[in-house]
């Protein structure tokens, strides 16, 4: 079960792909950014649905990218050999996040403007990083149609080709030293391991994934079609409720919980603090747990992932239950 998310992970991105080249046929950067996503939603024959289909398939992959992950580190296939290619794999997961997150500003309605507005607000509290962000990200010292063009070029150019070279070294590495087994199975006898023919066997296995990651994500994009809302207004206040997407919510959450013990941006400095520092340690895992002999370090590095994802979970909850549940939506 856990060796399918990898491949759904790619298909979710083809998706992607072939979506958003549909969806640039009509789509402007700059000042028209809402008309052209108001026109393809409401106006060009089943626009609403290419549109959809690229945003339920952003979403689904990054669930996908995070569950292939977790389900790499608990089964120790960053070990080596495959130090390499757990590095690769959270490049991809960064750069994954970077898609959701430059591609959340386009439609340019007030949701996706504000959100985006708070989100940039975050790392401003690092020194040094102000005047990169509005010079270099935003292109002045507001969000407006030139940050809009910014990220449409990261989006639609930059991220793709890094992206794709990346996801071309990680599937070499997959092909040059195949699948890692789970440490129950790498203990026992060969002869005795359950294992399956990756061709036909597991491929066709794939691929009734693959149909399956379909009908979801048609299902999804017709029965509920991402919504468009009203223009970003810059000059008016953030309305109420407005919050990263899902997967921005637990760091979102962290910096809300920090800055509540600590004044000024010391809080949200520290909650930016212990993200880094524990992606350091996500990252250099390959590093510390590297033999299976090492019973110990494996020990405590199943319950460092253990607390990662509980503490993923739990703040991603604790964030969307300020956000609806207080307020008893």
């Amino acid at each position: 079960f856990w060796y399918y998310w990898g491949g759904l992970s790619l298909f979710f991105f083809v998706v992607q792909v072939v979506s958003g080249i549909l969806l640039l046929l009509y789509y402007r950067p700059g000042p028209e950014a809402y008309d052209s996503v108001r026109v393809i939603t409401y106006e060009i024959e089943f626009g609403w649905l290419i549109r959809s289909a690229h945003s339920w398939s952003a979403n689904l992959m990054v669930f996908c990218v995070f569950v292939h992950m977790f389900s790499v580190f608990f089964m120790k296939a960053y070990r080596p050999p495959r130090e390499f290619g757990w590095w690769t794999g959270l490049a991809l997961l960064g750069m994954t996040m970077l898609f959701g997150f430059s591609g959340y500003l386009l439609p340019m309605d007030e949701l996706a403007y504000f959100a985006t507005k708070i989100g940039l607000e975050i790392p401003k509290t690092m020194p040094g990083m102000a005047s990169i962000i509005e010079n270099l990200v935003q292109g002045g010292p507001e969000v407006t149609g030139i940050t809009i063009a910014r990220f449409f070029a990261l989006h639609v150019v930059v991220l793709p080709l890094v992206f794709i070279g990346v996801l071309t070294v990680h599937l070499s590495l997959v092909v040059y030293h195949g699948n890692a087994v789970p440490p129950s199975e790498a203990q026992k006898p060969s002869s005795e391991r359950h294992t399956i023919p990756f061709f036909p066997n597991f491929f066709m296995k794939d691929l009734a994934m693959w149909l399956i990651a379909l009908n979801v994500l048609a299902l999804l994009a017709s029965v509920y079609p991402w919504q468009l809302g009203p223009p970003a207004d810059p000059l008016a206040s953030a309305p109420m409720g407005i919050h990263p997407e899902w997967y921005f919510m637990s760091q979102f959450q962290a910096l809300k919980v920090f800055g509540r013990m600590l004044p000024g941006a010391a809080g949200e400095f520290a909650g930016i603090g212990m993200f880094t520092i524990g992606g350091l340690l996500w990252a250099l895992i390959p590093l510390y747990d590297r033999d299976s002999k090492l019973a110990r370090r494996a020990r405590i590095a199943t319950w460092f992932g253990l607390l990662a994802v509980i503490g993923l979970i739990g703040l991603t909850i604790m964030g969307y239950w300020e956000v609806y549940g207080a307020a008893g939506h």
